[in-house]
């Protein structure tokens, strides 16, 4: 095997595997049955925010407004993508700053967790009704937001995929399987840097 393809192999299998998507999307489910399965360490961006800043988000960005949850939420992400061979979930909104997207790129494989948006509303009622709601980002509620702020950020979520997973009627073992499957840095992946779009039909 040629020198370069050696070099290729060895950084590829040393590739973050990143999960975006809007919230309720399955990022942090997936994320640590995924990270067991590899054998790699989960890392969840916002609970590494609230670890960092010692307080929920939503208090933070009730104290201190979004912006402020931004500024450290591009500092943390700049720090995780420093390792390597890690899961990382992250934050639905932590594409929308370019210096995010250039970091997580830089060593990592990005896979979008698509969802259809009622089933991500369903799966946030759910979410609410155990107290865990999360702040409002544009002004009315957090339901009636969903189709407007993914509309602004779709195009983002897609630029960056390099696999789009549609999550809204698979399970936990299905979505692991299938990122399993097409990620370059396994025995079995065959992504090689293709797109690549799993819907469940």
């Amino acid at each position: 095997m040629p020198t370069d393809a050696v070099f290729s192999w060895g950084l590829i299998k040393h590739m973050n595997i990143v999960l975006i998507g809007f919230r309720c999307s399955g990022k942090t489910t997936v994320g640590k049955a995924l990270a067991k399965a590899l054998g790699r360490q989960f890392v969840d961006t916002d609970r590494t925010i609230e670890e960092c800043a010692r307080i929920s988000i939503d208090q933070l960005v009730a104290r201190f407004g979004w912006d402020c949850f931004r500024e450290i939420e591009e500092s943390v992400i700049k720090k995780v993508c420093l390792k390597d061979r890690l899961v990382i979930a992250t934050g639905g909104g932590a594409i929308v700053r370019e210096a995010n997207r250039t970091a997580l790129k830089r060593n990592g494989w990005v896979v979008w967790l698509e969802g259809k948006i009622e089933v991500l509303k369903t799966r946030m009622a759910r979410e609410e009704s155990f107290g865990k709601a999360r702040p409002s980002l544009t002004g009315p509620d957090s339901f009636r937001e969903i189709e407007q702020v993914m509309e602004s950020r779709q195009r983002l979520y897609e630029g960056m995929a390099d696999l789009i997973a549609d999550t809204t009627e698979a399970d936990i073992g299905q979505v692991v399987r299938i990122i399993r499957g097409a990620f370059p840095g396994t025995k079995q992946g065959h992504g090689h840097g293709r797109k690549l779009i799993w819907q469940t039909v």
